[in-house]
């Protein structure tokens, strides 16, 4: 698997008040730090900025959510909000 994270990457929160949840990747800051959002607590234009060794990669990846920030620049938090209820129905949780 792949163990940088890539923008529109699901991911599994370890540590922190948002454990055990579910967000996507919005942007990479660095080898170490990347932003994240879910649409719900963690809103598109105030991501939440973690420790890649505090979240799981998940093996998928939205395309919904890479192609509208390669096209626009943002994501609507409706659409983060969809994508990771689909996913996480998907893996039965």
């Amino acid at each position: 698997m792949e163990t940088q994270p890539q923008i529109g990457q699901f991911v599994k929160v370890l540590r922190g008040k948002d454990e055990e949840s579910y967000a996507v990747v919005i942007a990479i800051i660095d080898e170490r730090f990347v932003l994240i959002a879910d649409g719900d607590k963690r809103r598109f234009d105030s991501p939440k900025k973690k420790n890649v060794l505090h979240l799981q990669l998940q093996p998928a990846i939205s395309q919904e959510v890479t192609t509208s920030l390669h096209e626009s620049g943002r994501v609507t938090n409706a659409k983060l909000r969809y994508v990771i209820q689909k996913y996480a129905y998907a893996k039965g949780e």
